[in-house]
């Protein structure tokens, strides 16, 4: 199912902390750093925070700019993004801030939670989740019946570790303050536990007044049939790399990358790469790998078209070729179409063989794009 982009958004102290353990909030951001989150915020379709924080802090998460506001509105958006809350127990005082400030709110619990929030009043759209709150289901529900497309979380820690450590978010935003907290009972961004593996990568780092805000995405493919952020990531490379290929009626554009369980890019590569007019996408990426790599093993193929089952240019189609690399796991955006060989299935000669095959559909007209001539 396709789920929203999920961004995190978190100031912390020198030595990890969110807050120390006085009576009010302490203030990690600057007054531009502020600016920036409430732009930031205005460019979300909703904001979510945890039950934790709403007890905490009783955020508003309001964009506070009339001049960002009547922006939204201009787009045909609402004033406010939609406020969300997370709570397994419904256990929330109906007169915190949040629920009486901004636009639409909407809580997502559990089946005993909202009886209870109904029962205290709470003002806002009750979702039941199930017996439990999932995130994979919470971020489905969002996406499917509320629309949101751009998911701004602020908070708290447990939300945003839980989220890491599900390999569901998209980008992480944090701003280091010069500041040092050292009381090991107040609380930190990040809890224990097994966090999705690789390391992040930085795309940006910029200085605010005194604080520096750093921007993360995640690298590391997910296993298996679970789709991580960073399967999402890679693919969208995949079909930005198709848009590099020569223009041809008889063959499809398409990108391509090989990438290893820890998130390193071993090889990409594009149709008709180099000047070569019968290279395929995969073909020529994996040609860059040493094939006694054995990161290939574990390795993931992202593909924009799925890679082809026959091909009149070389002895080998590409979904052989990944399987004699020895790749087991491939994410694509777009089945082939009849358009130059009939009954295409790339994809099942690859799952035959025992290959994952993952499909995302959210990504097929990024595909299709540099393909317009030849759809017809």
């Amino acid at each position: 199912m396709p789920l929203p982009y999920v961004l995190l958004s978190a100031a912390v102290s020198l030595d990890g902390y969110l807050d120390d353990t006085g009576p009010e909030r302490l203030l990690l951001s600057s007054p531009a750093d502020f600016e920036r989150v409430d732009e930031v915020r205005a460019g979300a379709d909703a904001i979510l925070v945890g039950a934790g924080t709403i007890r905490a802090d009783d955020p508003r998460l309001l964009v506070k700019s009339a001049g960002r506001r009547a922006a939204r509105v201009a787009r045909g958006r609402s004033e406010y993004p939609l406020k969300v809350a997370v709570s397994g127990s419904g256990e929330l005082d109906p007169g915190a801030a949040f629920w009486h400030t901004g636009g639409e709110k909407v809580l997502l619990t559990t089946h005993a939670g909202a009886a209870r929030a109904r029962a205290l009043g709470v003002g806002a759209e009750v979702v039941a989740l199930g017996d439990t709150v999932e995130w994979r289901a919470a971020l489905e529900h969002l996406h499917g019946r509320r629309g949101v497309r751009r998911l701004m979380v602020e908070g708290g820690g447990s939300v945003h570790t839980q989220l890491l450590r599900e390999g569901l978010a998209d980008e992480l935003q944090l701003v280091l303050a010069p500041l040092l907290v050292g009381r090991p009972e107040a609380p930190r961004l990040f809890g224990p536990g097994a966090y999705q593996r690789g390391r992040l990568r930085l795309v940006e780092a910029r200085r605010i007044e005194d604080v520096v805000l750093t921007r993360y995405l995640p690298t590391a493919p997910g296993t298996g049939a679970d789709v991580s952020a960073a399967d999402r990531h890679w693919l969208a490379l995949a079909c930005e790399l198709a848009q590099l290929c020569p223009p041809s009626g008889t063959a499809f554009s398409v990108g391509a990358v090989v990438v290893a369980a820890d998130g390193s890019e071993l090889a990409r590569g594009h149709s008709r790469e180099g000047g070569d007019a019968v290279v395929h996408a995969e073909e020529a990426a994996l040609a860059k790998v040493d094939p006694a790599d054995p990161r290939l093993a574990a390795a993931t193929v992202y593909s924009s078209l799925e890679p082809c089952a026959r091909r009149a240019s070389r002895p080998a189609p590409c979904a052989r070729l990944v399987l004699d690399a020895g790749v087991r796991r491939v994410v694509t955006a777009w089945r082939e179409p009849d358009t130059f060989v009939a009954g295409a299935d790339g994809s099942g000669l690859l799952r035959a063989a025992g290959a994952e095959v993952l499909v995302l559909p959210g990504y097929e007209e990024r595909a299709k794009a540099p393909n317009r001539h030849l759809l017809g």
